[in-house]
């Protein structure tokens, strides 16, 4: 069975069972001849894909109720706030800092944070009219999948995928490093030693795994009691940022702080473009929509609350690091633990070290709450196996998800080293707000039957400027010190965002809460997220580029016919290409 169709007996048989029609129960896999039947027809269907867009209905009731029971609504804005600076404030601000500060930026570290911080808070406002407008668990993907269509949107869930498996794989190895400083211990005095492998790789880290694996006992018995445990935590968390705030001031010397920029613009730019892993998790927080009990008030508070939070608070942590100690001589693995050690105050690197404890343990509960549910509605679209999407009927939550994504995490965790995930996870986040940005000017500025030709197209050629602007300005950047390009590229971004504002007409207002200055905030979304991917290394868009390759095999051997099928054999048909919301025209980044 492809849809929702085959009675409520099927489904839940589905989630509890491991046989072949757990997992590709679709027409296309029933047979050898069925699947060369579709291999043939692939063409077809990817034009189907391409041009069809999921509409709010759809994703709110009919794809939602492909989990056979229902997430619980038990969480209030309170909740959300405490579940953004939780999922926020971890690895990237303990043991990044140090890193870039080091190696990038000196001690205008704190404006790379700034600049990080800014481009996360576009698309947290980006993010938010989206989560309220169509709260269910599927965050972004949903929300590309309404917008920019069925293909772009499976683009953004397998880099989505990769940013949740590698974000927890690096908090998780950071947590061994702060575990070992607590010991008195290095962070390799803890890790397993393979010598055959190579030396990003050869660091094997069980600790990391055991946590792992705690945290995921934790995710699958309750959201509720996910979230009880990540504000007592949380409140520890603040107590120990305010500690190293204040005695970290204490003990300040001005004199650290000079030079300010030793590696200049370009040093402080590149910096932010791999801190931007500091501020990954929020949309974790999105994907809990589904159990907010009023998202149109929680969220918005939420979100933005604790994005705000979050900000100062790394700024300030990053501000009081590079005056407590030389930028030149910083540790990268437990900066701050260290900083007091050499400031005289050995006693307080146990503070320090409990609470970057603390931040790393509630980064990876909410990120494996966040992770499961992405994985969850995918699965609905039957794009990824129909399995993962069962949700348990006595817990409320998406069991084999769950379980599923953390162990992808603990793999990856147990060999790969940190600079390695963390410039991979930034260009994969990155990569998604933007997307998530585009559709926002899609949403506002398009709807079928009400969005004349002229005006569509008028907003195509608006939205490719304002892209290929903002690629041509990264571009420049990464390979030119010169400042002769800035001139035609950033006219090029304000002319198509003008022309946007004035000469496109809105075609839909947010009914609940809607991003305010619309088109300049998405366009300045996008803007700086390209700008940012164009500070990370060739290396790191190499392995961007290995996993792409393998979800589109994916998508073209699998993923593409389950979800056609599924789409085609939807029983009320609001997901076909006839009556589906913008299928007559062509997508906005077909």
């Amino acid at each position: 069975m492809g849809g929702v169709d085959g009675g409520d007996e099927g489904i839940r048989r589905r989630g509890c069972s491991c046989a072949k029609s757990d997992f590709l129960p679709e027409e296309s896999f029933r047979s050898w001849g069925n699947y060369g039947k579709a291999l043939m027809e692939t063409p077809m269907r990817l034009k189907d894909r391409i041009v069809t867009r999921s509409m709010d209905h759809t994703e709110l009731v009919e794809v939602k109720a492909r989990s056979h029971n229902e997430m619980k609504k038990t969480l209030n804005w309170w909740d959300l706030m405490w579940f953004g600076i939780g999922a926020v404030i971890g690895a990237g601000i303990f043991v990044l800092t140090g890193l870039e500060a080091r190696e990038h930026a000196g001690p205008a570290v704190v404006l790379s944070y700034v600049v990080s911080g800014v481009s996360a808070l576009l698309s947290v406002f980006c993010y938010t009219e989206f989560a309220v407008e169509i709260p269910v668990a599927g965050g972004s993907f949903a929300y590309l999948r309404v917008e920019l269509g069925d293909f772009m949107a499976f683009i953004a869930a397998g880099n989505i995928l990769l940013e949740y498996v590698i974000g927890g794989a690096a908090v998780a190895r950071s947590w061994t490093s702060y575990f070992a400083t607590l010991c008195n211990h290095k962070p390799n005095d803890f890790r397993i030693v393979a010598h055959g492998l190579s030396e990003d790789y050869k660091y094997l880290d069980p600790i990391a795994v055991v946590v792992i694996t705690a945290i995921c006992v934790l995710a699958v018995l309750s959201t509720r009691g996910s979230s009880r445990f990540n504000y007592i935590a949380s409140i520890f968390h603040v107590v120990v940022l305010l500690f190293i705030i204040i005695a970290g001031l204490i003990k300040a010397d001005t004199k650290n702080y000079t030079p300010f920029a030793p590696f200049e613009a370009r040093g402080i730019f590149k910096a932010s473009a791999v801190l931007f892993f500091a501020y990954v998790g929020f949309d974790a927080v999105s994907t809990m929509a589904e159990e907010t009990k009023n998202p149109a008030r929680d969220i918005p508070i939420g979100l933005v609350g604790s994005m705000v939070i979050t900000t100062l608070a790394y700024c300030l942590l990053a501000v009081t690091l590079c005056l407590m100690q030389s930028y030149e001589t910083l540790d990268v693995d437990a900066p701050f633990s260290v900083a007091f050690e050499v400031v005289g105050w050995s006693w307080a690197k146990y503070i320090v070290a409990a609470g970057a404890l603390k931040g790393m343990t509630t980064v990876l509960l909410v990120g494996a709450v966040g992770q499961a549910r992405y994985l969850t509605h995918i699965a609905r679209t039957h794009m990824l196996p129909p399995w993962l999407a069962h949700v348990n009927e006595r817990t409320g939550t998406p069991i084999n998800a769950t379980v599923v994504m953390l162990v992808a995490t603990a793999i990856i965790a147990f060999f790969a080293d940190l600079p390695i995930l963390s410039n991979l996870l930034s260009i994969s986040t990155l990569f998604i707000f933007m997307l998530v940005a585009v559709a926002l000017l899609v949403r506002r500025y398009y709807v079928t039957g009400v969005t004349t030709e002229t005006n569509r197209i008028k907003l195509v050629v608006f939205i490719l400027l304002i892209l290929g602007s903002s690629i041509a300005t990264a571009v420049y950047w990464a390979v030119s010190d010169g400042w002769v390009g800035y001139v035609i590229t950033a006219p090029i971004w304000l002319i198509a965002t003008v022309g946007i504002w004035l000469f496109v007409p809105h075609a839909r207002e947010p009914r609940l809460w809607g991003v305010p200055l619309v088109p300049w905030l998405p366009s300045l979304s996008i803007a700086i997220n390209i700008f940012l991917l164009g500070s990370i290394d060739k290396a790191s868009f190499a392995r961007f580029g290995v996993w792409t390759l393998i979800i589109f095999i994916y998508y073209f051997v699998i993923g593409l016919h389950a979800s056609y099928d599924t789409a085609k054999e939807s029983s009320n048909g609001e997901e076909r290409k006839n009556v589906e919301e913008g299928a007559e025209n062509v997508n906005i980044v077909r």
